[in-house]
């Protein structure tokens, strides 16, 4: 019983942070100018501004990539504490998300980033998860709660939702709004207002990440993929 009080306990902590985050426009500042991609860095063929919107485009052809590719954040290469919210649209086909706490898998000018990311795809079959990309893998699924232990295993310690309960409140090829909250080593996403995810990491210092990069992701697949990003706030708690 004290297990499972204390657990309820903790879940309503990480629903009140995330809230309480989201809800005060205070301190959220714009990272994007809607014009450029000034303070931004990644290949310019892939990245673009359209219509005040960051846009990521590949195909089979001419925009074709075979790893992963980041447009990254470069004022502030080392984000720790934050909230943030944005709006993001994605082609049916497409994988995107939000790389956090990252660093370079390769040099800068490779646009490879590793770190948590706030996953999000067309079908909505992953958007809202935790995944870390060359970092463990997935690491919080919708509709839980989750952490990867002191031993460096992945637990499910909670269940809020069921997958289908998330994924319904998400919007197919339409614009969607994210909101994501890192407060130490506490990690909750949202999708439309709704919690999708909660992640605890309780691995080893020399594992989990207090603070890095921030960036977009393009996923490599056949066919390619569009994905556009706006009215992106950031603040750091």
């Amino acid at each position: 019983m004290k297990k499972f009080t204390l657990l309820s306990l903790l879940v309503a902590a990480l629903f009140a942070v995330a809230s309480t985050a989201s809800a005060q426009d205070d301190g959220f500042v714009s990272i994007f100018n809607g014009k450029d991609l000034t303070g931004w860095a990644g290949n310019p063929n892939l990245w673009s501004v359209e219509d005040g919107c960051i846009v990521g485009q590949t195909n089979d052809t001419d925009k074709k990539i075979t790893v992963n590719q980041a447009l990254y954040y470069t004022e502030d290469k080392e984000i720790g504490d934050f909230a943030i919210k944005f709006d993001y649209k994605i082609s049916n086909w497409g994988n995107s998300g939000l790389y956090y706490r990252g660093w370079f898998l390769e040099e800068p000018e490779k646009f490879r980033v590793g770190g948590y990311q706030g996953d999000f795809d067309g079908s909505a079959t992953y958007s809202g998860i935790m995944y870390g990309e060359s970092f463990r893998g997935i690491l919080a699924n919708l509709g839980t709660v989750s952490r990867v232990n002191p031993k460096g295993e992945i637990e499910e310690v909670a269940r809020f939702a069921t997958p289908e309960e998330i994924r319904a409140n998400v919007k197919i090829e339409d614009w969607n709004h994210y909101e994501i909250v890192a407060k130490g080593f506490v990690f909750v996403h949202k999708i439309n207002g709704k919690v999708t995810s909660v992640f605890v990491d309780e691995d080893s210092d020399d594992v989990r990440r207090k603070s890095g990069v921030l960036g977009w992701q393009l996923h490599v697949g056949d066919g390619g993929m569009r994905v556009e990003v706006k009215n992106i706030y950031l603040k750091k708690l």
